[in-house]
């Protein structure tokens, strides 16, 4: 469920989480177990911690920046003017959100309803069709 909020001039859109790929991890690792142990442990937790991430994290997109909450909390933003470069990787199965700043680059695992966060950013930092 994707939340907006609307004040006089400003729109807020918060993602809705997407427990696919640490459930998909989660589950993978079970018949694993059988086969690489160690493997399958590597696997369960980085599900595990991708399930607690999408719990507790929060993107929302607002006129200005792209905001990430931990629960309530602002942790930090990320203003549009200092992108450079937005993409999605794998279309047909998302799993990984890049962007780049000018001074740095972020991936976050897809842990958020992926149809609205490419709706979100090419609403917000539209890319250029060179």
């Amino acid at each position: 469920m994707t939340t907006i909020s609307t004040s006089e001039a400003k729109q807020t859109i918060e993602l809705a989480p997407s427990y696919k790929i640490p459930l998909v991890l989660i589950i993978a690792a079970l018949p694993l177990v059988f086969v690489q142990k160690w493997v399958s442990l590597a696997i369960a937790i980085l599900g595990i911690f991708l399930l607690v991430e999408t719990l507790i994290l929060r993107l929302k997109f607002t006129e200005t920046a792209l905001e990430v909450y931990l629960s309530d909390k602002l942790l930090r933003n990320f203003p549009y003017q200092d992108w450079l470069n937005w993409e999605i990787y794998w279309s047909p199965v998302p799993i990984l959100f890049y962007f780049r700043e000018v001074k740095s680059i972020h991936f976050l695992p897809i842990i958020f309803d992926p149809k609205m966060l490419q709706t979100c950013l090419e609403k917000y930092f539209p890319l250029n069709q060179d």
